[in-house]
């Protein structure tokens, strides 16, 4: 999956460690911190590089513990992602991780990025090193506890896994300005026979609405998006027109952060960030059924 999103310019190296480095973590939470680390690489990367993803059991000696929150002597998980692009300034380097903050063109990206795979880790007890060269590319290096008592899981067969029902079909207006987010989730919908139109804005959705708004039965959209018109307001635009339309949110915050309690309401429900696959088609299927709203999804605590 993180080839076909990365693209055939940019070489994915893997060096993964021979033994079981256990750690106790949310599996979406860190599927989101691998995506986001890697997107960002290839954005470092427009004409090509070579992108590596490795993990390894580190020891970190007392004499070698950085100035981070969170840093601390012990064995660690460690999980590397390089690259050999553009590189952060070294006045830019202390913000990456502040929401909001980003050097991309605008439409490009939210500043959300970094942001969420900090806040991933931090919950997870860990810490982030990073270093950069401008030209010469950046390495991120994520350190997550050992889990001592772990036993290797069961591994189950893939025709095991639990999968949602198809529901009946719909056609969903996909809004979300992360690219690779879009992907995957437009690949999810796919899957249940779903009818998917794409827009990465909300004055893009609007063009989109103005053209298939009489087929359109579902919009699932990211809450906190560029260009002036975040997905509230898009919503609210919409509903004016056509009342019978379903609402999803998604967001990396609360419901209350993004801007309102969006549980219990007709027709409106809500989605946290990041999200397992499965969470998104149980919560479409239940729009596309005209089952009430659940409580808000969230992510499950770390």
């Amino acid at each position: 999956m993180l080839q076909r999103l990365v693209g055939e310019h940019i070489q994915m190296v893997l060096e993964l460690a021979a033994g079981i480095v256990p750690t106790r973590a949310d599996t979406t939470m860190i599927e989101q911190v691998v995506l986001n680390l890697v997107l960002n690489a290839r954005d470092a990367m427009p004409r090509g590089g070579r992108l590596g993803v490795a993990t390894a059991l580190v020891e970190v000696a007392p004499a070698a513990v950085p100035p981070v929150l969170n840093a601390r002597a012990g064995r660690f998980v460690c999980l590397t992602v390089s690259d050999t692009g553009t590189g952060i300034q070294p006045g830019i380097l202390p913000r990456i991780f502040e929401p909001f903050f980003t050097t991309k063109d605008v439409g490009k990206g939210t500043g959300l990025g970094l942001a969420t795979v900090f806040g991933i880790v931090d919950q997870h007890q860990g810490w982030i090193e990073v270093a950069s060269e401008v030209d010469h590319g950046s390495t991120f290096r994520i350190f997550l506890p050992v889990d001592t008592e772990a036993l290797p899981a069961p591994v189950y067969p893939e025709n095991t896994a639990i999968r949602p029902s198809p529901g009946p079909s719909r056609v969903i207006l996909l809004v979300e300005d992360d690219s690779g987010v879009r992907t995957l989730a437009r690949k999810a919908l796919l899957s249940q026979g779903h009818r998917i139109l794409e827009a990465a804005s909300g004055p893009l959705a609007l063009e989109v609405w103005r053209e298939h708004r009489d087929e359109i039965e579902i919009l699932f959209t990211d809450v906190v998006m560029p260009d002036g018109l975040n997905g509230i307001e898009l919503a609210r635009r919409l509903l004016a027109e056509k009342p019978s339309l379903k609402i999803i949110y998604a967001s990396g915050y609360s419901a209350e952060v993004s801007g309102g309690d969006f549980s219990g309401r007709e027709g409106i429900d809500f989605l946290g960030k990041p999200y397992a696959p499965a969470n998104l088609l149980r919560i479409v299927e239940r729009a596309a059924t005209g089952l009430p709203p659940a409580q808000p999804d969230r992510p499950a605590p770390s």
